[in-house]
């Protein structure tokens, strides 16, 4: 058996920039073990799979190569353009607006035709994060040295917080791009870090944007099986701008956020948070996506145990 697939390069406008994400649709015949072997194959930071839906338009689950995820940000865009690809949505311009069932509910998403970070002709897609949770504050001489960093590196005398607008990520914030460049993972002690911890991956980003249009430029990492570096990632990139909200860093609550250019895949988002600095409703992430491949991907015996 065969089901549709799509690569979708999500944040980008440009084909091989940005972060890629596989997008299998009719996904229906799949049980989880099946989708977690696709996206070990497809290798990926996430792979999203789409099916019916009777509280949505469309329910999608979302796996790294290693776990499935509860909300991802680029592969929420990078699905929302393949059901545009494929005529599963329909959109004739002005704006539209859908609903997607992931693992912990719905959210919304607004589609619009060449919004504001969108190129003529292009879609900008529009997704709803949900309400911020500020979780637990990590001491910098435990979370720091897992990143190659020192104290002196954070910037100012902000916290190393877990922040969730619906899945956890720890943000890091450091001075400039100097210390950025210097973050690496020691394995050892980010694998102590995260057992102990309340998060999935975390986020390291300063209040420079990689160009002049950009705010903020972030780095965001992992380990194996799962990437060890993430071009994009749009769910921390909600988390991120809610800690600096909330946190009183932004004078304003919306902006352009950066990451990937260092890897030679720069992605960017419009991001914007929804309500007072201590009471957040949601946080919007925008972006661009276009398509690279469309095929067809074989299915038999991914739901089969792996030969030990």
């Amino acid at each position: 058996m065969t089901l549709p697939l799509l690569w979708i390069d999500a944040f980008t406008t440009i084909p091989y920039e940005g972060n890629p994400c596989a997008v299998v649709l009719d996904a229906e015949p799949l049980d989880e073990r099946a989708m977690q072997t696709i996206a070990r194959e497809m290798n990926l930071s996430e792979t999203a799979f789409v099916r019916r839906s009777n509280e949505a338009d469309f329910a999608v689950r979302f796996f790294t190569p290693a776990e499935e995820i509860p909300l991802a940000g680029h592969p929420t865009i990078a699905v929302v353009k393949a059901l545009l690809e494929t005529g599963r949505i329909r959109h004739g311009g002005g704006t539209t607006e859908i609903r997607l069932e992931l693992r912990d509910g719905p959210i919304s998403v607004r589609i619009e035709a060449e919004g504001a970070g969108a190129g003529k002709g292009a879609v900008e897609i529009t997704m709803r994060q949900r309400k911020p949770r500020f979780q637990q504050v990590y001491n910098r001489a435990v979370a720091l040295p897992a990143f190659g960093l020192a104290a002196t590196d954070v910037d100012g005398g902000l916290p190393i917080q877990t922040v969730s607008t619906g899945t956890p990520q720890l943000m890091i914030p450091v001075r400039d791009h100097a210390a950025l460049r210097r973050a690496a993972v020691d394995l050892p002690r980010y694998v102590a870090l995260r057992e102990s911890g309340d998060f999935f991956s975390p986020h390291l980003f300063c209040l420079q944007g990689a160009t002049l249009e950009g705010r903020t430029f972030a780095r965001h990492f992992g380990v194996p099986p799962d990437t060890q570096e993430d071009p994009f990632t749009g769910s921390a990139t909600g988390g991120m701008a809610a800690y600096l909200w909330h946190h009183c860093v932004l004078e304003e609550p919306s902006f352009v956020a950066e990451q990937g250019h260092w890897m030679g895949r720069p992605g960017r988002a419009r991001v914007e948070v929804l309500g007072p600095r201590d009471d957040i409703e949601a946080v919007l992430v925008s972006g661009t996506a276009v398509m690279v491949l469309r095929g067809e991907i074989d299915v038999d015996g991914a739901g089969r145990s792996p030969v030990t």
